[in-house]
């Protein structure tokens, strides 16, 4: 056997040149062949790779389409009744210029509060009001009223005898405000202070004792017995 890869010759034969270039032809066809596969093969598998030197591609969120549909966990809002602060129509009425007392009526008409703060100067005239004229407000607001003068004397009403309530009423239409003595707030009127009859001025407090007073509870001495 020889060692360079051929079949054995017989003795004494000779090399035939074109045997060698066929040889040498099917050899090397059969490394195109070959290099063609690996080629192939790893190309195959570089390109099940992916791509580490291309830069990431960063997403854009658009706004979805408006449904019909509520996504299902989100609560669905419900729309709420809006409330005005104010009743319809009701607004502070003008009243500058006009007596204080007839600018106080207008507003009890109204369903309204008032509040009178009396000045130095003369006249019984409102000066400015607080909310102004025109504002929107609520029932039960009270309206404060700047009078140009001091503030007028008025009698004070004799209320004994009276409803607690009814007794309150009246000294409030006279231009008073009644202040109990005690926390009764019920029953007739006991006592008042002043009393019926005296001179007071608006604004002025008058104390009213309500119900019936308690009667003390009579003492007795202990029966002796011989």
């Amino acid at each position: 056997m020889r060692d360079d890869g051929y079949p054995d010759r017989y003795p004494g034969e000779r090399d035939d040149p074109g045997l060698d270039r066929t040889r040498l032809l099917l050899g090397g066809g059969l490394a195109v062949v070959l290099l063609a596969v690996i080629g192939a093969s790893g190309g195959w598998i570089l390109a099940g790779e992916p791509d580490r030197s291309t830069p990431p591609v960063t997403a854009v969120t658009t706004s979805a389409a408006p449904s019909d549909s509520t996504p299902t966990g989100v609560p669905q809002q419900r729309p709420t009744d809006v409330r005005t602060s104010s009743a319809a129509g009701l607004t502070v009425p003008p009243l500058v210029g006009t007596d204080f007392a007839q600018a106080r009526q207008e507003l009890r008409e109204r369903k309204l509060g008032w509040r009178l703060v009396f000045g130095t100067g003369s006249g019984r005239d409102v000066q400015r009001t607080s909310p102004d004229p025109g504002t929107p407000v609520r029932r039960g607001t009270t309206v404060t009223l700047w009078v140009a003068g001091p503030a007028p004397a008025v009698p004070v009403p004799d209320l004994v005898a009276q409803d607690c309530a009814d007794a309150a009423a009246d000294l409030v239409v006279a231009g008073l405000y009644p202040h109990y003595r005690t926390s009764r707030r019920r029953g007739p009127v006991t006592a008042q202070e002043p009393v019926g009859g005296a001179s007071a001025r608006w604004n002025d407090q008058v104390t009213l004792t309500c119900g019936e007073e308690p009667s003390a509870a009579p003492t007795t001495s202990p029966s002796l017995t011989p």
